[in-house]
């Protein structure tokens, strides 16, 4: 018994390193009580990660003890650590929800992180505000496909062999959850063969999703295709119990006007860029920060817009 307060009041210290909280004896004991019930986590809420106010940074960041207590289930105190660091308190939710939802390591929450999934995955989600065909927080825009190795020159055809050869890098950028189905699937409509690049499974979400390749610039007739596509297998390859196919069309450039006017979304479809070279991380994080306020003006214009309709009839 003797030892395990010792312990206790070890992890206790620790504890206060990086919260300036001092351990006492009672505290020790009620560090016991507050104890993580999942086996494995191999960490101890301390009374002060648990208040729902105080003054540390973590308690500014997740003021509410009932979400503390919820996420100690489910992620480490590195992982606690690494969040807190963020900026903004909604990249902050973003990435405890994902990391805890889809099992992320530390390693790849950080990579996430680098790779600004936040801001990429918000972007996307201002195509499909609600009421639309297409589940928020799926997509990303731009995805980073800069470990295929292409450069300048290259075709579909070579964009779809690099993404096969690099396939599970490229379900990685993708997101957890998707599951490859085929390349290149045939579907026959009025006798005339159309092959669909790519066709993935989404299992938490039970929908096919549908990718096409397009080298250059978005254009309205890209939409037209992809409505077929997602026409042909919602009648002949859904199954019992599953959602309506969806689709993402990835580009070499967007056209944000044309896809806004479309309202693409309605349909399940999201248009997304791909990069296959990066910029330096400032360019890099100037770029998308650009594009996500974009998104988010045009996000409440639309918003607007809808409201004065609403208004009139």
């Amino acid at each position: 018994m003797l030892g395990w307060r010792c312990s206790t009041m070890r992890v206790a210290t620790a504890r206060a390193r990086t919260q300036n909280w001092t351990p006492t004896r009672s505290s020790c004991a009620a560090t016991m009580h507050a104890r993580c019930n999942k086996p494995a986590c191999g960490w101890i809420l301390t009374p002060a990660m648990m208040r729902a106010r105080c003054s540390t940074p973590f308690g500014e960041a997740f003021p509410d003890a009932a979400i503390v207590s919820t996420l100690s289930t489910q992620l480490s105190w590195s992982h606690l650590v690494t969040i807190v660091a963020l900026k903004t308190p909604e990249a902050r939710t973003f990435y405890a929800q994902r990391a805890a939802q889809d099992g992320w390591s530390v390693r790849e929450l950080s990579h996430q992180i680098d790779r600004k999934a936040f801001e990429r995955t918000e972007i996307a989600a201002a195509q499909t505000p609600a009421p639309s065909a297409s589940p928020t927080q799926v997509f990303k825009d731009p995805y980073f496909l800069d470990f295929l190795g292409l450069h300048q020159g290259h075709d579909e055809a070579d964009l779809e062999a690099a993404i096969l050869r690099q396939l599970e890098a490229f379900i990685l950028e993708l997101g957890r959850g998707f599951a490859f189905v085929e390349r290149q699937k045939r579907m026959v409509i009025d006798g005339e063969d159309f092959y669909l690049d790519l066709l993935f499974f989404h299992r938490r979400l039970r929908r096919l999703v549908a990718i096409e390749l397009k080298l250059g610039r978005f254009k309205a007739t890209h939409k037209g295709q992809m409505e077929l596509y997602l026409k042909w297998l919602d009648k002949h390859e859904r199954q019992v119990g599953e959602e309506a196919p969806i689709g993402l069309i990835l580009c070499a450039e967007s056209s944000r006007e044309q896809v806004e006017l479309l309202q693409m979304h309605k349909d399940g479809i999201t248009v997304a860029e791909y990069w296959t070279e990066l910029p330096p991380k400032a360019e890099l994080e100037r770029q998308l920060h650009a594009a996500l306020v974009d998104a988010r003006e045009r996000l409440a214009r639309r918003g607007l817009l809808l409201d004065e309709k609403n208004k009139d009839e």
